[in-house]
């Protein structure tokens, strides 16, 4: 069982491997749901993680409908991440209509290989779940990060596990959004799930000795916290163990 853990920052992805997780899925921009990160960002990342490094290519924050330029720039990101030694790419696009941008992603795909792929929480943006599922076999990819067309994982686990069920091993249905210690056996449970997404995030006070109070203004960042990643790698263990008796 898989847990992939999000990278805003370098000391999240360090954290985040030596508690334990799978993968890192890296990204830039938190308060626009993840964009990709920089070049230096990618190749340092690349330079000190020993476990998988999927890119997250989303050029901008908000909807999944994109232009000629934010292609361009897409297909630039996914050349990037090749040519730094990246394990996979985490990406997703949609046409207006609700439906998944077969044709786009199919291209993405073709110019990452070797490199695997992930479709993003774009899927949760979708009209028809069921119908979108296979556009997204069809596309190529290898698994599909959703909460279920909801907000948090835990809020869907019968659409999940009908995902899952659908897929029937065709591609993997990684539950994310809100995944953490306390409810990650419960989704693993009630959905036949065996990879899970978590961002395990906390905010880091400064350690700045002198701040402008006239600013007035939290100089906190999100980073990870490696307990809980811990905690979640030892229950995904434990709970694979008694399954395989």
């Amino acid at each position: 069982m898989k847990l992939e853990i999000i990278g805003f920052n370098i000391e999240s992805c360090i954290a985040a491997q030596s508690a334990g997780a799978d993968r890192i899925e890296l990204c830039a921009g938190p308060g626009e749901g993840g964009t990709t990160p920089s070049y230096a960002f990618i190749q340092t990342a690349r330079e000190k993680l020993k476990i998988d490094l999927y890119v997250m290519i989303r050029p901008r924050g908000g909807d999944f409908l994109y232009s000629d330029e934010d292609f361009e720039i897409m297909k630039k990101d996914v050349a990037v991440c090749k040519k730094l030694g990246c394990d996979g790419i985490v990406t997703g696009i949609l046409k207006a209509d609700g439906n998944v941008d077969k044709k786009r992603c199919k291209e993405l795909i073709e110019l990452a290989y070797p490199l695997e792929a992930t479709f993003h929480r774009a899927f949760d943006r979708v009209k028809d779940p069921f119908e979108s599922l296979e556009e997204v076999i069809e596309s190529g990819f290898e698994r599909i990060l959703t909460s279920g067309l909801k907000p948090k994982a835990i809020e869907s686990t019968d659409l999940l596990a009908k995902l899952i069920k659908q897929a029937n091993e065709r591609i993997i249905i990684m539950p994310g959004s809100g995944v953490n210690a306390d409810n990650i056996i419960s989704i693993a449970e009630s959905t036949g799930a065996k990879e899970f997404h978590s961002s395990a995030t906390i905010s880091k006070e400064t350690e700045m000795k002198f701040t402008n109070t006239q600013m007035k203004e939290s100089l906190t960042h999100i980073s990870v916290n490696k307990e809980d990643v811990k905690k979640m790698r030892q229950l995904l263990d434990d709970y694979h163990a008694k399954n395989a008796l």
